[in-house]
């Protein structure tokens, strides 16, 4: 099992109607065939690491999340979210998958995704502050 985590707030000037188009969003997205379990709302983490949100997914193995990365809903919904993020942290993700390599399979597998649809890797670099954890 992986499991993807993400945490980030909303820009100050993305409304309160809009961020729950987002939060709508990235539900539709985290209900695709490839996710086993989701869940969507408060970062209950430290408050002064700025993070109001968070995003979380299990998804089975290598195969689910390529799938998952590529889904139409996953593609579809990024456009509607990012635009509205001031600060994301990805991950850190976890896995019960040993595999020492798995890490850097995980990151080839985003490369590609960026290669694939740069408007995407586009739109995640109009994001002020990102982190990959």
């Amino acid at each position: 099992m992986l499991v993807h985590v993400l945490r980030f707030r909303f820009r100050d000037e993305t409304t309160e109607e809009q961020r729950a188009e987002v939060l709508a969003t990235m539900r539709r997205t985290a209900a695709v065939e490839s996710v086993r379990f989701a869940t969507i709302g408060q970062n209950l983490g430290d408050p002064s690491e700025g993070f109001t949100h968070a995003y979380c997914v299990g998804i089975e193995d290598l195969d689910a999340l390529e799938r998952y990365m590529h889904d139409p809903v996953h593609l579809a919904g990024d456009p509607l979210i990012a635009p509205h993020f001031a600060k994301l942290a990805i991950g850190p993700d976890l896995s019960d998958d040993m595999d020492p390599d798995l890490g850097t399979k995980i990151m080839a597998m985003h490369q590609r995704k960026s290669d694939m649809y740069p408007e995407w890797a586009e739109l995640m670099a109009t994001i002020p502050e990102v982190r990959i954890a």
